[in-house]
């Protein structure tokens, strides 16, 4: 032992950071042949297309209102001077211009609303006050009749404003609609659970145009005379009945990836069954299926649109009002298009980043 020879061990080198964007660049679009050639052709046909394109979009558009402007460059460059003409109606359907700044102040405060219900600090019991008092708020300042405001029909409702409106409340009529339906379909009672599998199916079974027609024309048939609810209400129970069979579905999933050794202990410890399926199984459930949920959020925002046949005139159906019947800036739709295009992705996306936001916080609380 004593002649043993002993060297120091020389030096390694840092291993490789694996961490960045350019790593990240590396894995995802290089990762592979496959990739990087597809990465290339389009970053090719990119740098093709966009020039172009920034000439039509920006370089050489026509950005104040000027209809003869616009006409002499059709082709050429985009008309942004439409939107510059015609956004409060696009915005606003055919809400009296005077009085569009209820509107306006209304979808603040349904955004505020939205928004604030998404952080964890406002998660107590005051945000359900918020909820109802912000809710009473925006039927006054829309409907008016209240506190010296002038009347307004639901006829005259549009635009933006209407969209969130409808796609907030079908969300939170349909939510809870949907896990009663997706537990009734999961039920051992024979009656409940066929009642709920035929309403799913059958709603399913259609789209939601033929929905939304039966519930504005067909129900008020088998009602009184004088006793039929308002369009807007009817549309509205239309949409969330519709997405609830939806929802249920996807809940219907989240349950069934719940293991059975959790409701065996929820059991052990003496939980009932409605403290088993609140405590332990839904938010388990519904955690597990955040992404298919927001996409049917997503969807409930964008199949809005489909109110239009009805005669209520939301974002998509107050473009074709502004436009449509106005000869001088009608050749310019495509503007109008691209514009509420950019608004349905804005409220996409965010609710695409909320998702997964939650989703990473429900990974991270099922790692501890």
């Amino acid at each position: 032992m004593s002649g043993l020879r002993t060297s120091p061990i020389p030096a390694r080198a840092a291993p490789p950071r694996v961490g960045g964007a350019l790593a990240w660049v590396r894995r995802e679009l290089f990762g592979s042949w496959v990739s990087a050639l597809t990465t290339l052709a389009l970053l090719a046909w990119a740098l093709w297309a966009l020039p172009g394109a920034l000439d039509w979009l920006l370089w050489r558009a026509v950005w104040h209102n000027d209809a003869q402007a616009c006409q002499a460059a059709r082709g050429v460059g985009a008309c942004w001077g439409v939107i510059t003409e015609k956004h409060r109606l696009i915005l606003f359907g055919r809400y009296p211009l005077e009085e569009q700044w209820r509107p306006l102040l209304a979808t603040g405060l349904l955004l505020a609303l939205v928004i604030a219900s998404g952080m964890r600090r406002f998660w107590t019991r005051w945000l359900v006050i918020a909820w109802v008092l912000v809710w009473a708020v925006v039927f006054a300042l829309m409907g008016g009749g209240v506190a010296g405001l002038s009347p307004v029909p639901t006829e005259r409702w549009g635009g933006l404003p209407l969209t969130l409106m409808l796609t907030t409340l079908s969300i939170v009529l349909a939510c809870p609609l949907a896990v009663l339906l997706a537990l009734g379909r999961r039920s051992r009672m024979p009656a409940i659970r066929a009642l709920c599998t035929v309403f799913i199916e059958l709603v399913r079974g259609v789209p939601l145009i033929s929905v939304l027609f039966m519930a504005s024309f067909l129900f008020p048939l088998f009602l009184p005379v004088g006793a039929t609810p308002d369009v807007l209400v009817r549309v509205l129970l239309g949409i969330a009945l519709f997405a609830s069979a939806y929802l249920a579905e996807t809940v219907r999933a989240g349950l069934q990836s719940v293991p059975q050794g959790q409701l065996e202990a929820a059991h052990s410890i003496g939980l009932g069954w409605w403290q088993t399926q609140r405590l332990v199984v839904l938010p388990q459930a519904l955690g597990a299926v955040v992404p298919g949920l927001m996409n049917s959020f997503i969807s409930i925002f964008k199949d809005s649109s489909l109110i239009t046949i009805v005669s209520l005139y939301e974002l998509t159906g107050s473009l074709g009002l502004a436009l449509s019947g106005d000869p001088e800036w009608r050749p310019f739709m495509v503007e109008g298009y691209l514009f509420i295009t950019a608004i349905y992705f804005v409220v996409c996306a965010a609710m695409s980043r909320y998702s997964l936001w939650v989703e990473q916080r429900h990974a991270r609380g099922q790692a501890r």
